[in-house]
């Protein structure tokens, strides 16, 4: 009940988006009471058509998702590797956004399929938004841009009746052996994390560093939970989806409400510039890991997330995250994946959430923009003239000294080859080394159950017994256990 010091507010008057106050929420413009709805009412008619627009396209992959806010704090002198200017010194702090998700799930997805998550983070630094898209992997499945769009159809729905079917995926991995080790990784406990803070993440790819005397590196990034690393099993996987489809959406806006803010540590592999030129196999591989005892982990930093979104569709959804965003300081490498995602990361924005997508808050850079790009729908801050470049009237000029590190190359024939061999080049022996050295007993024991658990959802028999040949060449003793555990069901049928 209303007094005299707690006064009933007023509720502001309904707009229009244009700012025009409306008649009524209630009820539409007709030709008296029973009449036809007219075409005048331009309130209802805005209502409805926004409504019909209110969602963008779902992301091709990566569409079932959720992040936060926080910040990168540097902990160690980076700069005998890299000059960056947010790496440049201990305690500097850098504010990030950072947004999980499975791969090959739609938006509706329950969170706790057998899936690879993504791990991507935008780092807005003063010298524009630097872009790490990786995963909770620190592989993946194909190493050629070729591949991807073929092999993420082999994970989506069929086109006859819309289902999805365990026979593509095993078929396209079955003629893929680079695919293996990722495969391997995936039917372990670690391709369902218990948590989207009880997970590790990569940037995958290898990548460049140059610091302030020029002298280069390649990289890789290694994100290390603090909070430990946890999976689920697939039994208990399965009871979560039916019990809480946004199980680790719900959980990761949970921890940061109550103050549990999740951390992970930053450690670099890093590895001089000119020993990949005769490195055993080939560092620019993305279907392999640099063994630590070549390339100890070193730590750098940590990231923190602090601070839910307040608005899910314009921070997170609207959230626009792609590789070729790097700053001074940080370049790619010959890995044939990372430069074909350089293209399709900015193409897929511009279709998806509209020609200006970089003006949105969630994506503007800190660092201020000067650009002679104009127009477009959505544009609201076009640049003043000069709109042209070279001009005569103090419009900006680039500048030599802010190109990326890049490497030399010998030229050679144009051709569609694969990579030139290393020694040690082969699809199988790492994850043969996982399966063998890494896993426990009950790791292993998982990933069979994992794999025939897989097998048995409606594959045809020809193609579990491929299954089994590329499970063999993995290790003997693996493909045995998944022949005779098939085998087995058979018979019980």
């Amino acid at each position: 009940m209303a007094n005299k010091k707690n006064p009933v507010k007023k509720s502001p008057i309904t707009t229009t988006d244009a700012g025009i106050a409306a008649a009524s929420d209630e009820n539409s413009l007709t030709a008296g009471p029973n009449g036809p709805i007219l075409l005048q009412d331009h309130y209802l008619i805005q209502k409805m058509a926004q409504f019909n627009r209110e969602r963008v396209p779902e992301r091709v992959v990566h569409a079932k998702g959720g992040g936060a806010h926080g910040f990168f704090e540097v902990t160690e002198d980076v700069t005998p590797w890299c000059k960056a200017n947010f790496l440049g010194k201990k305690g500097l702090r850098t504010p990030i956004l950072a947004r999980f998700s499975t791969v090959a799930q739609e938006a509706g997805s329950a969170d706790t399929v057998r899936d690879p998550r993504g791990f991507a983070l935008k780092f807005y630094t003063q010298e524009g938004n630097y872009d790490l898209v990786g995963n909770n992997t620190p592989i993946f499945f194909i190493r050629d841009p070729q591949k991807f769009q073929d092999f993420i159809h082999s994970q989506k729905r069929r086109a006859d009746n819309h289902l999805r079917d365990n026979n593509m995926q095993w078929d396209f991995w079955t003629l893929s052996p680079e695919s293996a080790h990722q495969v391997t990784l995936l039917m372990t406990d670690r391709g369902i994390p218990r948590t989207w803070r009880h997970m590790n993440g990569y940037g995958s790819h290898t990548f460049l560093w140059e610091n302030a005397g020029g002298e280069k590196f390649w990289v890789k990034y290694h994100f290390k939970t603090v909070q430990g690393v946890e999976n689920f099993t697939d039994a208990d996987a399965r009871a979560m989806a039916a019990e809480d489809k946004d199980f680790h959406l719900r959980d990761l806006y949970n921890s940061i409400a109550k103050g549990d803010a999740p951390q992970w540590r930053l450690e670099m592999q890093i590895m001089p510039f000119n020993d990949a030129a005769d490195y055993r196999f080939n560092p620019f591989d993305l279907t392999k890991v640099w063994p630590h005892k070549d390339y100890p982990q070193i730590p750098i930093g940590r990231m923190v997330l602090d601070r839910n979104p307040e608005n899910y569709f314009a921070e997170i959804e609207q959230a626009s995250f792609e590789p070729a965003n790097m700053v001074r300081g940080i370049g790619p490498s010959p890995d044939k994946m990372l430069l074909g995602r350089l293209f399709s990361y900015p193409d897929t924005h511009r279709h998806r959430i509209g020609t200006n997508y970089l003006e949105l808050p969630v994506n503007r850079p800190l660092a201020p923009v000067h650009s002679y790009n104009r127009d477009g729908a959505m544009r609201h801050s076009n640049p003043p003239d000069p709109v042209y470049a070279p001009n005569s009237f103090g419009g900006p000029k680039a500048d030599p000294a802010w190109e990326l590190p890049g490497w030399q190359i010998e030229a050679g024939e144009i051709a569609r080859t694969a990579y030139v061999k290393h020694a040690q080049d082969d699809d199988f022996g790492q994850p043969g080394t996982l399966y063998r050295e890494v896993l426990s007993a009950t790791d292993r024991n998982h990933l069979v159950t994992n794999i025939v658990g897989h097998l048995k959802d409606g594959v045809k028999p020809e193609m579990q017994q491929r299954a089994v040949q590329y499970w063999t060449k993995v290790d003997a003793a693996l493909g045995a256990r998944i022949r005779a555990a098939l085998d087995g069901n058979r018979a019980a049928r």
